[in-house]
């Protein structure tokens, strides 16, 4: 009698899954071992050292770790006291909000994770930006949802392409998500070009998924502009965490903010449906919620001052060290911390896009970009603004030697 081989087989959904920037960052770079090594790519303000949460964040912590009252199971929906914290914070006057209002997430990915499925089911679609964050286009993949990506504007600090955002609309398309200020560009969108956004949403009934982790991020004159502000009558779910605003990425705390501009019961299905979906993991780190209610008194003054004014300095230093640099460019930085850096291909002799350049940059000069061609943006890359001063002009110049070498 024959013996049936065994055959395990992957589940689709995850087969159709793939991060590629997690990709790109466990696929064995060849660094230059002459060189010491300057990662611009990832996007951790902690990495470097240099940037440190605020002592308060870390009492807290250590308090609710010694309190022993944060040691068990709350809602999965975040514990009550860390909701009516987040809410009283992120409260605006064109939309209170409430606990009610607040679902609290394992970091901004689960908060997204969750805004998408409640929106959108398996064969449906999304608006997404271009360039944009890759886990959107991920976690779509994942769930079977189809992503539709509008242009960004590079000529206008990456504006939205108002028409092209309009023109993929279809009878399945069910949220469009916005993420302001940018990653990966450092932009920041005024009042009037939100607006505009909204309205197209508004026009075609489709409630917005508000990326907004990096609020506090934002360079003057520029001003952060919550999507809920505007008043324009379209759903928002704004999601946001600790991860950027108090520097703790590897805590793992966000939230969803429910903000119903058009009232009535229009969110009620979708109020129960993101409910449902926090069940999967029951719950964020119970210990961090613990210390949330003090986190959110730390006043915001304090970002601007420790963290804000050091990112925008740095992202000045590569603005102007790159506007010396033949073969690259870069519009300067409007907030968060990163920028989008140009690759001039036509200019270098043996260089034909922006993943030959970011592989052989790293190669070479052991400084490490990420390709644009991972946000879906060929021939640009991405540099992360948070690292310190001495690596930035360590950066800059080994970059400009790379150039210099590969010139035509």
């Amino acid at each position: 009698m024959s013996v049936k081989s065994w055959s395990v087989k992957a589940s689709s959904c995850a087969m159709r899954t793939s991060n590629i920037i997690r990709m790109i960052m466990g696929s064995g770079l060849q660094w230059n071992p002459e060189k010491s090594r300057i990662p611009l790519s990832i996007g951790d303000p902690t990495v470097f050292g240099n940037l440190k949460t605020h002592q308060e964040v870390v009492d807290a912590t250590v308090d609710a770790v010694k309190s022993f009252k944060s040691n068990g199971y709350t809602d999965s929906s975040g514990s009550p006291t860390a909701r009516e914290a987040i809410a009283e914070r992120f409260s605006l006057p064109e939309v209170p909000l409430t606990a009610a209002d607040i679902v609290i997430t394992s970091g901004c990915s689960q908060a997204l994770d969750i805004a998408t499925n409640a929106l959108c089911s398996e064969g449906e679609n999304i608006l997404l930006p271009r360039p944009g964050f890759p886990l959107y286009a991920t976690q779509c993949d994942h769930a079977g949802i189809a992503s539709k990506f509008y242009n960004l504007i590079p000529e206008k600090n990456w504006e939205v392409d108002l028409k092209h955002m309009d023109s993929l609309v279809d009878s399945k398309t069910r949220a469009i998500l916005i993420n302001n200020p940018s990653n990966p560009c450092g932009s920041v969108y005024s009042a009037e070009h939100l607006r505009d956004v909204l309205r197209i949403a508004e026009k075609h009934r489709l409630p917005v998924i508000a990326d907004e982790t990096y609020l506090d991020m934002v360079f003057p004159p520029k001003k952060f502009v919550p999507c809920a502000s505007l008043g324009v009558k379209v759903p928002i779910l704004s999601v946001a965490s600790l991860a950027k605003l108090w520097l703790v990425p590897g805590w793992r705390v966000g939230w969803i903010c429910i903000q119903d501009l058009v009232g009535g019961s229009c969110l009620d299905e979708v109020r129960d449906a993101i409910t449902r979906l926090t069940t999967i993991i029951v719950g964020a780190n119970t210990i961090v919620q613990g210390a949330i209610p003090r986190i959110m008194k730390i006043p915001a003054k304090w970002h601007y001052d420790e963290v804000t004014k050091v990112v925008e300095k740095h992202s000045r230093m590569f603005f102007d060290a790159f506007k010396k640099i033949d073969g690259i460019r870069m519009e300067m930085p409007e907030g968060a911390m990163y920028g989008m850096m140009e690759i001039e291909v036509d200019k270098f002799k043996d260089i034909e896009n922006d993943l030959q350049f970011s592989q052989m940059l790293v190669k070479e000069e052991s400084v490490h970009v990420l390709p644009g061609s991972a946000f879906l943006m060929p021939n640009f890359c991405r540099i992360v603004t948070s690292v310190p001063e001495d690596r930035i002009v360590e950066a800059c110049e080994r970059i400009a030697a790379f150039c210099k070498r590969h010139m035509k």
